[in-house]
């Protein structure tokens, strides 16, 4: 395999949530192939320099972009800044997300708004500010992390199967409009996965043995078993597919 046949190198890539899990799998992976990368974070700034430094070493720029893309102008700051660095956004994952839930009696109003906030409305912001820059080069690559919880609900986490379905929803949306403009939408539906947002119920052993009895492959993913499939779905070896939604699950959950 030719990585060049990939044709990531050069192309500037934005990464919500790219401080931990998913999303600094994601980033390592572009910065392998030469993508210059923009690692977004709220809260850990020392974990997204960390980021940033190990990016570098592929050869690639890269910077830490502090932005709360629960809100709009959160998102405006971070793609402007992005542009004014590089002047150009080719290549966007949207990967912010926080899971939390309850029974839905007992669910506040406030982790209801929460969930729907930063994993819904968040994907909808930095689309928002990037999609006119992608317009512009006629060329976008856009990737939303969804969820199993999205395709078949959770249960005692409806806000948040409701945010991943509107997100499945909306890359369907999406990619309908953005078709004729050169740029493609797909989303990655992620189960079980190895990071720091399932950390509580993966750490229990009984429980995590459980759970990986109910994935037929008998593990659970790790963060780069979903960031290679993101990568694939940026890299021209993905032109052709916009609206799809890529399960990763280890056949724990079949969608057609």
């Amino acid at each position: 395999m030719n990585p060049d046949s990939l044709k990531l190198a050069g192309r500037v890539a934005v990464i919500t949530g790219a401080s931990r899990g998913i999303g600094r799998a994601v980033a390592l992976r572009l910065a392998e192939l030469g993508a210059p990368v923009v690692i977004n974070y709220v809260r850990d700034e020392a974990a997204a320099n960390e980021v940033v430094g190990l990016a570098r070493q592929h050869g690639v720029e890269a910077i830490a972009i502090r932005a709360d893309v629960s809100k709009l102008g959160g998102a405006r700051e971070l793609v402007a800044q992005t542009l004014a660095h590089f002047q150009r956004l080719d290549l966007l994952i949207c990967n912010a997300g926080i899971w939390e839930g309850d029974a839905v009696e007992h669910m506040s109003e406030e982790v209801w708004d929460r969930t729907l906030e930063i994993n819904l409305k968040g994907t909808w912001t930095v689309c928002r500010e990037a999609i006119p820059q992608m317009k512009t080069q006629h060329f976008g690559r856009i990737v939303i992390v969804s969820s199993t919880a999205g395709q078949r609900g959770e249960a005692h986490y409806s806000n948040y199967a409701a945010s991943k379905g509107g997100q499945i929803s909306f890359t369907k949306a999406l990619s309908t409009e953005l078709g004729p403009f050169g740029i493609t939408v797909n989303a990655v539906a992620p189960g079980w996965v190895d990071t720091e947002l399932s950390g509580e119920p993966l750490g229990d052993p009984d429980n995590r043995r459980a759970i990986e009895n109910g994935i037929p492959v008998g593990r659970v993913a790790s963060a780069d078993d979903i960031a290679l499939p993101i990568v694939f779905l940026c890299s021209e070896w993905a032109r052709h597919i916009t609206g799809e939604v890529l399960n990763v699950n280890g056949g724990s959950v079949l969608c057609g």
